[in-house]
This record gives C-alpha cells, sequence and structure tokens, in this order.
C-alpha cells in the first residue's frame, strides 16, 4: 500500500534545482561585471560586492524553495505556519518559503489495498485464513487529510474487523460459496464509515479463503462419498427400468410368438451384417425362424 507522500519542503523537483542554478548563474554574472572588488581596495567597493552576492545566493535559495510541482493524478495540500490554506495542483504552483509549506501529495486515482483476517473462528468454529482486497478513491482531499490522521491505515483496520466480524456470522459453507455476497456486505460496511473522510470504496474482492488441512482432506472425502452414492443411485435407478422395459416387452411376446420370432431373426439379422462376426444358432432354429432365407440375406448383404 502507498502511503500519501510526506513533504514538508524536503522534495525538490529537479526543475525547480534548474531554475535556481540559472538565476544563480545569471546573478553571479552581473555582480561580477557590475564590481572588482579585487581591483580596488575602497572598503564600500567590497561590502557591497559580497553584499551582492549574499542576495543572489538568497534569491536562488528562495527559487529553489519555491517551485513546486504536482502530478496530473495528484493533490498537494498546503499550510500556512500550521494551519490550511488550501489544495494545489496538478502541475507547477508556487508557495512562499518559510511561511507555507506542503504537508501531503495525495494520489487521487482508485488504489487498491490488500487485507487479511488470520485464524478467524466462524459461527461453526472453524478456524479460517480469509485474504481479501479492496478499491478505494480520495474524492476530497481536504477532508481526508484534515480529518484523519493517516486515512490509509484507518480504513486498513476497519476493513479487518469488518471481515472478522462477517466471518464469526456465517458458517464455513456460506464463506466458501458466497463470496461475492461476503464482498458486497464488506464494502457497504466500508462504504458507509468512510464516506464522511472524503473517500469511497469502490468495491471488496475475496481472493482465498484457506481451512485447516485436515478439514480440507475431510471435506474431499465427503464430496468423494458423496459423488459416489450419486452414481450408485443412478445406476440402480437404469437397472429399475430396464427391468421394466424387459418385463413389459415379455408380456407383449408372451401371446404372439410371430412376433418373438421376428424379433430374434432380426437380432440374428444385425450380427451376421457385421464383418467379422460369427453366430452358432441351433440347428432347430432352422426351421421354427425360417434362418434359410434370412441367412442369404446376410450373405446379399456382406457381398454388397
Amino acid at each position: 500500500m502507498t502511503a500519501s507522500r510526506l513533504t514538508n519542503d524536503t522534495r525538490m523537483p529537479p526543475q525547480a534545482r534548474i531554475l535556481a542554478a540559472a538565476v544563480f548563474a545569471v546573478g553571479l554574472c552581473i555582480v561580477l561585471a557590475v564590481g572588482r572588488p579585487w581591483s580596488r581596495s575602497d572598503v564600500v567597493e567590497t561590502l557591497w560586492f559580497w553584499g551582492a552576492l549574499f542576495g543572489v545566493a538568497f534569491v536562488t535559495w528562495l527559487v529553489a524553495n519555491s517551485l513546486k510541482i504536482c502530478e496530473q493524478w495528484e493533490r498537494a495540500v498546503v499550510l500556512r505556519f500550521g494551519s490550511y490554506k488550501g489544495l494545489r495542483g496538478p502541475g507547477v504552483f508556487w508557495v512562499i518559503p518559510v511561511f507555507e509549506y506542503v504537508s501531503h501529495h495525495v494520489d487521487q486515482r482508485i488504489r487498491a489495498c490488500q487485507f487479511s483476517a488470520e485464524t478467524t473462528l466462524t459461527r461453526d468454529t472453524v478456524p479460517v485464513d480469509v485474504d481479501a482486497i479492496y478499491f478505494f478513491v480520495v474524492w476530497d482531499v481536504e477532508k481526508a487529510v484534515l480529518e484523519v490522521e493517516q486515512y490509509q491505515q484507518a480504513i486498513l483496520y476497519s476493513a479487518q474487523t469488518a471481515l472478522r466480524d462477517i466471518i464469526g456470522k456465517n458458517e464455513l459453507a456460506e464463506i466458501l460459496h458466497s463470496r461475492k455476497e461476503l464482498g458486497q456486505q464488506l464494502q457497504e460496511v466500508l462504504d458507509a464509515k468512510t464516506h464522511d473522510w472524503g473517500i469511497t470504496i469502490s468495491s471488496v474482492e475475496i481472493r482465498d479463503i484457506k481451512i485447516p488441512q485436515q478439514l480440507e482432506q475431510a471435506m474431499s472425502k465427503e464430496a468423494q462419498a458423496e459423488r459416489e452414492r450419486r452414481a450408485r443411485i443412478i445406476l440402480g435407478t437404469a437397472e429399475t427400468e430396464i427391468a421394466e422395459k424387459f418385463a413389459s416387452a415379455a408380456e407383449r411376446y408372451k401371446d404372439n410368438p410371430v412376433a418373438l420370432h421376428l424379433r430374434g431373426m432380426n437380432m440374428l439379422f444385425e450380427g451376421l451384417k457385421e464383418k467379422g462376426s460369427m453366430v452358432i444358432v441351433p440347428s432347430s432354429a432352422l426351421e421354427s425362424m425360417n434362418l434359410g432365407s434370412q441367412l442369404a440375406l446376410a450373405s446379399l448383404a456382406k457381398e454388397s
């Protein structure tokens, strides 16, 4: 997590250094061109020279410490003798050295922060470790800086507390299957608290839920047993349906021997159509099922 930068006038942009160097060089050239005390013995001229040189150095220091720069996504908080003066930026702005200084550079982009709740008990007394992430944006820099000492740290502590509270109110199964809903609850709780700070929590996402290894193995075995139970139920249901169909077919064939013979001939014909297949039938079936003509048809089908 990147905190807002605390500067207190210690951050000097390179542009200010270049400008200060240019001012000092120009001032030094002017002083040297106007007065050359080493070629004279006049005390007044000497004092004037060193006074002018000191003035150039002072102006250089003023320029170096007055020029400030904010990035496009930043706002600078300016204080004058410790009291709030206003916001500056983005771009170049000036402050009065000694009297004014920049206390914070606040990033107004959408930022993300990771937080976690370690070894927290669920409602069914299962210890879990939950990792989450929240996204926030500072829309009122004045409130975020003046009303909260460390707003990012405050959000982090509030997020951890809210996460532990939600974990304690839900069972493990609800936490595992309702990550999105838990994230929405966290977002609503945090946003209600941070709205008065000039900060909006845009979303909260549950990244990872870790449970004890023994419990994970037990849950895996339970899931495997449940899948086996469902497979056996499906297989048993299929066997029951097949038996009912066979019983219904037997009732139809019982009083109709011609239909039974036709069914047998059809099964034999289907088997003989397959290449490389061989079917052995009793000799009595040739007369009862008229297999002679059936075999002839099968041979013709294989040749074709």
